[in-house]
């Protein structure tokens, strides 16, 4: 069979990709396995936009920006919030504060976790195990308390375990850094 000129030119680059992907699927070790899935992870974290709210934002020359040197580092335990806003009936239900890691609403004040792995303020005694737990059932290492607004537990509840795992595997790349975050405060407490 005869193929003409531009299908013989998509076969052969089609038939290259092909052996490219196999050759490189078969020729990887267990460290770039690794860093694979850490690079996986790296895309998530970024396509979610984690750091939106676990990294302290600033105010800088283009405006308010997370803090680069407190990458996912949650809300920093120095700067301690005020009662939150009465909000009252309107249409109004939440306010978060300058630093964008606090978060008031019906459900009382969250404040984002630290994701560095920090063996103390951290993740860092954690498994990928407990962080696909957490995930999955909306409670902190899949058993404790809730995890609060505005984290995204539902949307991120649809990636595979995989996803998760690879998420966690870049968040064990990251500095650690220590960084003990307040806990939630009850909504009556805040009345």
């Amino acid at each position: 069979m005869k193929l003409h000129r531009p299908l013989q030119i998509f076969a052969v680059v089609a038939a290259s990709l092909t052996l490219a992907y196999t050759v490189a699927a078969y020729s990887l070790d267990a460290s770039d396995t690794k860093a694979a899935e850490a690079e996986r992870g790296r895309y998530l974290v970024t396509a979610f936009g984690c750091a939106d709210c676990h990294s302290p934002w600033t105010l800088g020359p283009d405006g308010p920006a997370p803090d680069p040197t407190r990458f996912l580092a949650g809300h920093p335990a120095d700067f301690v919030v005020p009662p939150a806003p009465a909000l009252g009936d309107g249409p109004w239900i939440g306010a978060f504060a300058a630093t964008n890691t606090a978060w008031a609403g019906p459900w009382g004040v969250s404040f984002t976790a630290n994701l560095t792995p920090d063996a103390e303020t951290g993740l860092g005694r954690w498994s990928a195990e407990d962080f696909v737990a957490t995930v999955r059932t909306g409670r902190h290492l899949g058993r404790g308390r809730q995890l609060l607004p505005p984290m995204p537990t539902p949307a991120l509840a649809n990636l595979t375990d995989a996803d998760l795992r690879a998420m966690f595997a870049f968040l064990r790349t990251i500095p650690a850094i220590e960084n003990r975050v307040p806990e939630p405060v009850a909504p009556a407490a805040t009345k």
